[in-house]
This record gives C-alpha cells, structure tokens and sequence, in this order.
C-alpha cells in the first residue's frame, strides 16, 4: 500500500484567481513545500500540497497569518 503521508489537503476561501496568485510567491519560496495547487472549480477550493517535511498545522497557520481561512480535509 502507498503512503501519501506527504500529501496535505485543506479546505480554504480561496476563491479567486487574483486571491491565489498573491500567495503564489508565498507557496513557491516556502521551503518545504515541493508542489502546491489551490482548486478554484471546487466548492472547498482545496489546497493541495506535497512535502516531505511541513505538517498540516504549519500550512493552516501560514495561510492564516496572509489573511485566509484554512483546515485540514480529513
């Protein structure tokens, strides 16, 4: 069986395009994260994110701190 412990999903209102390319810069410098997408045809615009080392708390409070709401999809 995979493990896809490295891959970290999060509901988010992340609505918009304009919305995900101002985090855009913020994802791609963060170190740690190897792959990010946000689903804008979703209706829990899902981030999605593959690392290797950040956990799902860590991605909750970088989003938070740049002004957007995120949990953790179970």
């Amino acid at each position: 069986m995979e493990n896809f412990d490295h891959i970290l999903l999060f509901k988010t209102d992340i609505k918009s395009q304009e919305c995900k390319e101002k985090l855009q810069s913020i994802l791609n410098s963060y170190e740690g994260i190897e792959q990010w997408n946000i689903a804008l045809d979703d209706q829990d615009y899902v981030l999605r994110i593959i690392s290797y080392t950040l956990n799902h708390q860590q991605i909750i409070e970088l989003i938070t701190n740049h002004g957007h709401s995120c949990c953790e999809l179970t």
